[in-house]
């Protein structure tokens, strides 16, 4: 590949672009999951259930409150269907991507696989802009939440009143300015915050079960109420289901949890392609968590259910998005309230701080891959500006309300849920697993069920996933056609007979003639050369052929493999296969230069129709105008036009 010299760059741009992996080099991406650390410097799966764990989690701090709005007294008798749910099927879903997907990419890669050429990128766009969805709305609800907490409680009140907007701008910032710095002691922040925080749980759980249990009559008038309201069992049931999609919020965690996989220390054997040990901790860490969060799911909606009033979890209620820091300061005193309010707010701070880490594991991974992003968006801090600027404008378009964002969170939560249940439904069935197959299929009927009632129920969520998924596409495709032009080949590599034929004529001028396969056959061949002879008026025979097949043009960047073979006794012939015509002749051209120190030439034919559709058919399909672009490349290339491979065209 072509070198140039560029001046030496600020030293504010060599911060910003820190750790940016050259295009192409071990998948190009970085961020804080990209470089898993080797497996014995690797972290127990337990800590780093507590990354993932400050996330799922931290959900606590406002679950109960919106579970009661959503389903009033039948809210522990719809958290028990969630939890149900939960293990019997989010829980196996995860546990089978992590096996599928075992660095942390989840269950978009798996999709990604089953689809090619743009229908393919298309379909991971609109996912990730689903899963953009999820996690910004992850860090602006979090904070909202946290500084919910940090305005109603008693001793701050009267002051922060009516100062929730600027308290939660100023939360995202202090989240982007964290990764500005680093995000290196992200693991052991995560085990004292949520060590601490389900600790005063318990606490509070315990107090609150206590009061229910010697004051008898608050479960005769809770059952009584029930019983009132809905008639049987069978009617509370049927209405929990009804409800349900309004609590998808406890659903939230399991993409987390997956995305930090390459944090698990796993076993001393474990190798790359098949990291036996981090799977089955992995594994662990999915079910251990699902676990105690469904404890924590059942016995704080009970609790909170019938030691609340129903009208404080309303809107500027005392309870709304606080509900078990209400029962703290209620039954515990103003002190441990406080003490619980810091832990929450932490956590919940710090669960955008996991939202972050898998925005910036998962956007840089696909995007500059498809050359839909600038090639500094393989940068870390860049992409933190970026998405904290996002968090910043969808605060100010949700005002900074915790009840507001729960749709759009839930529908991001939903699609990645029924979408890896989509994935490791085929997956079972292409390993030929029948009972896998009908259980994960049913698994995904469910969950596309509860998206579907939640996007009808609250068409916001899919409105700001639109938006996401319509800004993402847009720039993609904008930052696609401003890159058309550059050299996306990341290596060259030659085969014995391709370096052959090299060798061969770098001791004449090296003469290529750029060929559309056709029938190659003899005539072919020998009609081409005698067409360039004319064309160039140029002597003898001495010329190799370069015949480019295009596989799959929505890809952007790869290797490229040349081959040698000769044809009818005579004809000397390269061949290639790469995702553009253009760009892959001009990586063969300096590849040649830089091996043999000469300048190649290579000739071609003007390419006949509308140039504004040729161009299009290059865009799309890695064909069309293939002479003008092929200079075009080798010119941003190669800068300085004596050392420049000749393009000729007649």
């Amino acid at each position: 590949m072509a070198t140039t010299e560029h001046p030496p760059p600020s030293r504010l741009r060599s911060w910003m672009l820190e750790g940016l992996s050259d295009m192409g080099k071990g998948g190009g991406h970085v961020g804080p999951h990209a470089q898993p650390e080797p497996p014995h410097r690797g972290q127990p799966w337990y800590r780093v259930m507590c990354l993932t764990g400050v996330d799922y989690f931290s959900t606590l701090g406002y679950q109960p409150g919106i579970a009661a709005l959503a389903a009033g007294l039948l809210s522990p008798v719809a958290t028990i269907v969630l939890v149900l749910v939960t293990l019997a099927g989010a829980l196996p879903v995860y546990r089978r991507v992590a096996e599928e997907s075992p660095h942390g990419e989840g269950s978009i890669a798996m999709l990604e696989r089953l689809l090619s050429f743009w229908q393919g990128k298309l379909f991971v766009l609109t996912l990730l802009g689903f899963a953009a969805t999820d996690f910004l709305i992850t860090i602006t609800l979090s904070a909202a939440d946290a500084s919910t907490h940090l305005v109603e409680n008693p001793h701050l009140t009267s002051t922060l009143h009516n100062q929730q907007m600027p308290i939660t701008l100023v939360l995202v910032a202090l989240l982007g300015a964290v990764f500005l710095k680093g995000f290196l002691e992200a693991v052991g922040v995560a085990v004292a915050l949520v060590g601490v925080y389900l600790a005063l749980n318990v606490v509070v759980v315990v107090v609150g079960l206590w009061h229910v249990i010697t004051a008898g009559h608050v479960v005769a008038d809770w059952s009584s109420a029930l019983t009132a309201e809905h008639g049987n069992v069978f009617a509370m049931v049927g209405v929990a289901l009804l409800v349900f999609p309004k609590l998808a919020l406890g659903l939230s965690g399991f993409e987390t949890g997956v995305a930090v996989m390459p944090h698990v220390k796993g076993d001393p054997g474990d190798t790359e392609e098949r990291p036996a040990g981090r799977i089955r901790d992995t594994k662990k860490l999915l079910t251990t968590a699902a676990l105690i969060m469904s404890v924590f799911l059942i016995a704080t909606s009970f609790i909170t259910t019938l030691l609340i009033p129903e009208k404080d979890f309303e809107s500027g209620g005392p309870a709304n998005g606080r509900a078990l820091a209400y029962l703290a300061h209620e039954y515990l005193g103003g002190a441990f309230g406080t003490v619980y309010d810091v832990s929450t707010i932490a956590i919940l701070w710090f669960a955008g701080a996991s939202a972050m880490a898998g925005l910036l594991n998962l956007m840089p991974r696909y995007l500059p891959r498809y050359g839909m992003a600038p090639h500094w968006a393989r940068a870390v801090r860049p992409m933190v500006i970026v998405f904290t600027l996002i968090g910043f404008l969808v605060t100010w378009i949700f005002d900074a309300d915790v009840d507001a964002q729960g749709g759009a969170y839930a529908t991001g939560v939903l699609v990645l849920i029924s979408s890896a249940a989509i994935a490791v439904t085929i997956a079972a069935r292409k390993a030929g697993q029948r009972g896998w197959t009908i259980g994960f299929a049913v698994i995904s009927a469910v969950f596309l069920y509860v998206t579907v009632a939640n996007v009808i129920e609250r068409p916001d969520g899919v409105k700001i996933g639109a938006c996401f998924i319509a800004g993402i596409i847009l720039v993609s495709l904008l930052s696609r056609l401003a890159r058309a032009f550059e050299l996306r080949v990341t290596s060259v590599t030659l085969d014995p007979m391709a370096e052959r034929f090299i060798r061969d004529i770098a001791s004449r001028k090296i003469r290529f003639i750029a060929n559309e396969p056709d029938q190659r056959d003899q005539a072919e061949y020998r009609e081409k050369i005698e067409q360039i002879r004319a064309d160039h008026d140029l002597p003898g025979e001495d010329f190799v052929f370069v015949e480019v097949t295009v596989l799959d043009p929505s890809e952007f960047e790869a290797s490229l493999t040349v081959r040698g073979e000769v044809l009818h006794g005579r004809y000397r012939v390269l061949t290639l296969e790469s995702s553009s015509i253009p760009n892959a002749l001009a990586a063969l051209l300096l590849h040649v230069r830089d091996l043999t120190g000469c300048i190649p030439h290579m000739y071609f034919e003007w390419t006949e129709g509308n140039p504004f559709h040729n161009f299009l058919r290059f865009f799309l399909f890695g064909q069309g105008e293939v002479a003008p672009v092929t200079r075009e490349v080798l010119r941003e290339a190669e800068p300085d036009r004596a050392r420049r491979p000749r393009v000729h065209t007649a």
